[in-house]
């Protein structure tokens, strides 16, 4: 008989899948026969659906230090991917906190939502751990399938349904393009797993490396900045930002984004971390040209979400900065940067969600006009993110890009630094401009108060995490630490 695998390393996602598919027995036979019925299961199930992550994320930290191995090397766990699945687990939580009064208002409660956002998480953590072409490509499809309907689940509303499609239209090329790339990885050095690819790859090799390999790394690399929004891969992110509903939008940014980020730096680093030399100028690129289009197609930008659709562009060219370095120092600011960015993001959309007059969300910056008189904590918390998106000191987003550029100096990638310096005075110009409009234009008509109390806290943390960072920022700068040197052992 077979040895039974150690579960232990994976007993958060098997926890996971055990909560998914007992909240669908119980939706399913919830008697939901009126809308006041479906709204009060679909609340009960969200709040559940948060317990879980917030379990799942103490399940996870009970791994913290360790290296473990299972199920035939094919999933990994270590601090690395406990970091990751931290932030991707807060983030999913906080954006379904966010969704509650969004989805009553809409009448589009349905407790579908919740689980679905659980199950895309759950990909997420498979792809985090992932030691193999073959189980990152399983979770990868798991967390874009559930994405693909997430987009759509406004039914009744055109955009949502146009986000939906051409998201799943662009990501299944970019699905084909991953396997594409691993199936040629596979063909020339005959396994998919992650640690004999690196031995293999770091042997010296008659004749350099052979070119099917190289081949096979582009075709990842397409495949990964398709998933992280990064140009030139970047054309489906604005419409499915403007079209899917704003609570959808902001899990997007965050939780998705950051899992497909650490993706990045376990398949780069890992397997093909001997052939830096063949991909590096290729995530340079990757990462200059995301900063520069983030930094001006913003500009001329009138919906909040669409702006911040290529602000998410332009985060991911600084974040990439850290892996284009390809040393542990910017591993390390790369993932501070992720944990930044994720508190940043979380309260600037749920400020966006705050933006509505009745029933109606209102998405124009230009309905932002004279928060700072009819809503001043508001305008504070606008103000706050703002400030700390371009970079200004002592907010959090300075510390992020900080971290960033220090390591591409340290790297010798000079240009890069100039680039991803220049880029943020560029951006610093539309963040400064949603300030000027909240502080110094009379509004037409005002914004509805009091906003829920959900958005109301989710404001308030991530404001005081952004405010006063640089008072205590040693947990999260030595967890990076740890984390980023457990992925150079």
């Amino acid at each position: 008989m077979a040895d039974v695998p150690n579960i232990v390393p994976a007993l958060p996602e098997l926890f996971l899948a055990g909560v998914i598919m007992a909240l669908l027995m119980f939706g399913v036979f919830q008697k939901a026969g009126t809308e006041a019925l479906e709204v009060k299961s679909t609340r009960l199930i969200s709040l559940l659906s948060v317990i879980a992550l917030v379990l799942a994320m103490l399940l996870v930290s009970t791994l913290w230090g360790g290296r473990l191995l299972t199920f035939q090397k094919m999933f990994i766990s270590d601090t690395f991917a406990v970091y990751a699945k931290t932030l991707v687990l807060a983030g999913s939580a906080l954006a379904i906190v966010l969704s509650h009064s969004f989805l009553e208002r809409q009448h589009m409660a349905r407790f579908e939502y919740s689980i679905l956002i659980v199950f895309a998480t759950l990909g997420m953590m498979m792809m985090i751990s992932a030691n193999d072409l073959i189980s990152l490509y399983v979770g990868l499809e798991m967390q874009s399938l559930s994405l693909y309907v997430i987009a759509a689940i406004q039914r009744d509303d055109t955009r949502s349904t146009e986000a939906g499609l051409k998201y799943f239209v662009l990501g299944a090329v970019a699905s084909g393009m991953l396997l594409y790339g691993s199936s040629l990885i596979y063909g020339f050095t005959g396994t998919t797993n992650f640690e004999q690819l690196s031995l293999v790859l770091h042997a010296p090799q008659e004749g350099g490396v052979n070119v099917g390999i190289i081949f096979g790394i582009v075709f990842i690399l397409a495949g990964l900045a398709f998933k992280v929004s990064a140009v030139p891969f970047h054309m489906w992110t604005p419409d499915v930002y403007e079209g899917a509903p704003t609570p959808v939008t902001a899990f997007f940014s965050v939780a998705p984004k950051i899992a497909a980020l650490a993706l990045f730096i376990r398949v780069m680093v890992g397997p093909f971390g001997g052939l830096t030399g063949e991909w590096q100028q290729i995530v340079v690129f990757i990462s200059m040209a995301s900063m520069i289009l983030g930094a001006f197609a913003a500009i001329n930008q009138r919906n909040i979400k669409r702006l911040m659709a290529y602000s998410s562009i332009g985060h991911v060219g600084y974040a990439l900065i850290g892996l284009s370095v390809g040393t542990e120092a910017g591993v390390r600011g790369m993932l501070i940067y992720l944990a930044i960015y994720l508190f940043m993001n979380i309260g600037t959309f749920a400020c966006i969600l705050c933006m509505r007059r009745g029933d109606r969300m209102v998405e124009d910056i230009g309905d932002l006009a004279g928060l700072g008189k009819t809503h001043p904590m508001l305008a504070l918390g606008v103000t706050v993110f703002m400030f700390s998106m371009a970079g200004i000191p002592p907010l959090a987003g300075f510390f992020g890009k900080f971290y960033i550029f220090l390591a591409a100096v340290e790297g010798g990638l000079y240009g890069l630094a100039v680039i991803g310096v220049l880029s943020s005075v560029v951006a610093a110009f539309y963040y400064l401009r949603i300030v000027q409009i909240v502080y110094f234009e009379d509004p037409d008509e005002e914004l509805d108060k009091p906003i829920s109390r959900e958005l109301g806290l989710v404001i308030t943390a991530t404001g005081i995490f952004v405010v006063f960072f640089f008072m205590y920022p040693g947990p999260i700068l030595s967890a990076a630490r740890a984390a980023a040197a457990s992925i150079f052992f």
